[in-house]
């Protein structure tokens, strides 16, 4: 890879970050995922408790990245045509005529999703495997990129559906943003003494082919072989782990190949090292595994077990990666 090409990529960054961070304070390491995500051409799933913040940055992101946005309000009442679209009679010339729906964006912000009813999460399979959907026997392409940014309320919380397990491994990582930081929350007060919300104010800073141009970048990143073989360690262990039933799909193993790719350039790299492993192993296979049900009844979670899978393997012992 040139160089101008990674500074290609940590100009973008940090003119998306310095944009969004006018609105949304802290959490830049949430971001930095986040942007890999963007750059692996990959859907994110963001949860946590309401109120932290999670539709100001899914919408201060998709704002500041450019392209055409659309945003769904998922309710129990949500149907699928209101998310694909739906042909209406045309009088005039006797013809059924084909609404695109919401979901024909370059972002699109699927605000709690799991309040949607199984039925309508399943409307964005196709969408978010292919970039496609399938509407009265024909396939229509979706724009490029096309990127879902949804987020999660906890499945406890009243009004809410678990995600279909189809669905979480078409996610390409999720990440919680947590409560903010007291100087953070102060700035949160001082910024909206206003009527409207500071995230109004956006504009954007990049553009659909950008974004284009930076996705087929990163594909050429170094990953060493031995760095592979840790990735292919890590997964075989999920899948023969007696804390796991289900282990990680060649899906899941191909987003931590290219989504530490994507980190290794958003860090100044041409090649992935292993810390970029470990810094997404949990937030893109935390979702995509199911853990057996003693431990679920003993109250273990997927990120305890992902980090007992990662304290039990040497990580490759090379200095140098490319």
């Amino acid at each position: 890879m040139d160089k101008n090409d990674i500074r290609k990529i940590s100009d973008w960054y940090n003119n998306i970050y310095n944009n969004i961070k006018k609105v949304f304070f802290g959490k830049e390491d949430v971001f930095k995922k986040i942007a890999a995500a963007i750059l692996s051409n990959g859907h994110v799933l963001i949860e946590d408790v309401p109120g932290v913040g999670k539709t100001i940055l899914a919408k201060a992101i998709a704002q500041s990245i450019g392209g055409t946005f659309s945003r769904i309000q998922c309710t129990p009442d949500l149907l699928p045509a209101d998310i694909i679209g739906v042909s209406i009679y045309n009088p005039k010339d006797f013809n059924f005529t084909f609404h695109k729906g919401p979901v024909f964006s370059n972002i699109i912000l699927v605000d709690e999703i799991n309040r949607a009813t199984p039925r309508t999460q399943s409307a964005l399979l196709e969408a978010m495997g292919e970039a496609q959907v399938s509407v009265e026997g024909k396939m229509i392409e979706l724009p490029k990129p096309f990127i879902i940014m949804a987020t999660e309320n906890p499945i406890d919380f009243e009004g809410t559906f678990p995600l279909p397990e189809a669905q979480k491994d078409r996610f390409f990582l999720s990440c919680k943003v947590g409560y903010p930081e007291r100087n953070y929350e102060k700035e949160i007060f001082e910024s909206q003494r206003r009527i409207s919300h500071p995230v109004t104010d956006l504009k954007a800073v990049s553009d659909r082919e950008t974004i284009i141009e930076l996705q087929k970048t990163v594909v050429n990143v170094h990953v060493h072989k031995s760095i592979t073989e840790y990735i292919l360690d890590i997964v075989e262990k999920t899948r023969g782990s007696k804390f796991i039933s289900l282990g990680i799909s060649p899906r899941g193993a191909l987003a931590l190949y290219r989504g530490s790719q994507s980190l290794a350039c958003l860090s100044g790299r041409d090649y992935v090292i292993p810390e970029d492993i470990k810094e997404l192993v949990i937030p893109v296979f935390s979702k995509r595994m199911i853990l057996t049900s003693d431990c679920l009844i003993k109250g273990m979670k997927e990120e305890e077990v992902l980090s007992d899978i990662m304290n039990s393997l040497n990580a490759p012992a090379l200095k140098e990666y490319y």
